[in-house]
């Protein structure tokens, strides 16, 4: 008999503003990188017509979100200026909305956020938690579904050197702890999804012990986000170059939601859905 998931049943619904998403099944979430320098795909989408196209694709392929983002938040990575992310980010914004995609904005600026709702966004993805100044209030105000991600440091230094005691038990607490920030700013529960942020701040042990402990973070309540795809620690398993890593990726992204995650963020959409049904099936 199959083991029953830690969340996704039949009545629970992620409200993402004027949509709903049934989390019946685990969900997938589509990257585009509207960006110069990203770990996996920096440069092939920064030009809107280009990301608007990608979006586009990933929808046809399954995705249930298309993820936009324009500031690379790979280890060392540079921030980038304001107006420049809300150039890079607003147009593909408007136009897959506009065509009935639902879109999630990956920003950690409260400016970008509040462009990014009036520009119909489905979620706001935050890597910061929501903990700029303005950033709480820029999440109730925007009627989208809010996820919030742990990170240890900032993308400049998360991965100098990394240290946990018990990095589930941390990254579990930092969650709830957001969670409940959220909810007192006036973000309904059925709005939040929380994120172990596999790569951001933590070494390759720390992100398999997130792995093996998903299932306790997704005990908090909420829907549980893991992005592992093309990641270090893929590299690290399979011993592949990043264009090389689809079928860990995959794997991954099924272990995740074996473990407890609801929804995966990925660049290879089409196998991780065919994946996934597959696994829904046999399970």
């Amino acid at each position: 008999m199959a083991s029953r998931h830690p969340f996704l049943r039949v009545n629970a619904i992620l409200d993402c503003g004027p949509r709903r998403l049934i989390l019946d099944r685990p969900l997938v979430m589509g990257i585009v990188n509207v960006t110069a320098d990203s770990f996996s795909d920096g440069g092939r989408f920064l030009d809107p017509s280009s990301a608007i196209a990608q979006g586009e694709r990933l929808a046809r392929e399954g995705a249930d979100l298309v993820d936009v983002g324009g500031e690379s938040t790979r280890p060392g990575a540079v921030p980038v200026a304001l107006e420049e992310e809300l150039a890079r980010v607003i147009p593909v914004v408007k136009a897959l909305a506009a065509k009935g995609i639902a879109v999630s904005v990956d920003t950690m600026k409260p400016e970008v956020m509040r462009a990014a709702a009036e520009a119909g966004c489905a979620m706001l993805n935050d890597v910061n938690g929501f903990l700029a100044p303005g950033a709480l209030e820029a999440a109730a105000a925007s009627g989208a579904a809010i996820c919030a991600m742990h990170m240890q440091g900032t993308p400049a230094t998360m991965q100098a050197e990394p240290r946990y005691g018990d990095v589930v038990c941390e990254v579990r607490d930092f969650l709830a702890g957001r969670a409940r920030e959220l909810e007192s700013a006036g973000v309904r529960r059925e709005r939040i999804v929380l994120d172990p942020g596999f790569g951001f701040g933590k070494n390759f042990a720390h992100n398999v012990a997130l792995v093996k402990g998903l299932g306790a973070i997704a005990a908090l309540g909420y829907p549980v986000l893991a992005g592992l795809s093309r990641k270090r620690m893929i590299g690290e398993i399979t011993g592949r170059a990043v264009e090389e890593r689809t079928a860990g990726s995959v794997a991954a992204a099924l272990v995740a939601v074996q473990n407890g995650a609801a929804i995966v963020r990925v660049h290879d959409v089409l196998p991780t859905v065919d994946a996934l049904k597959v696994w829904a099936a046999l399970r």
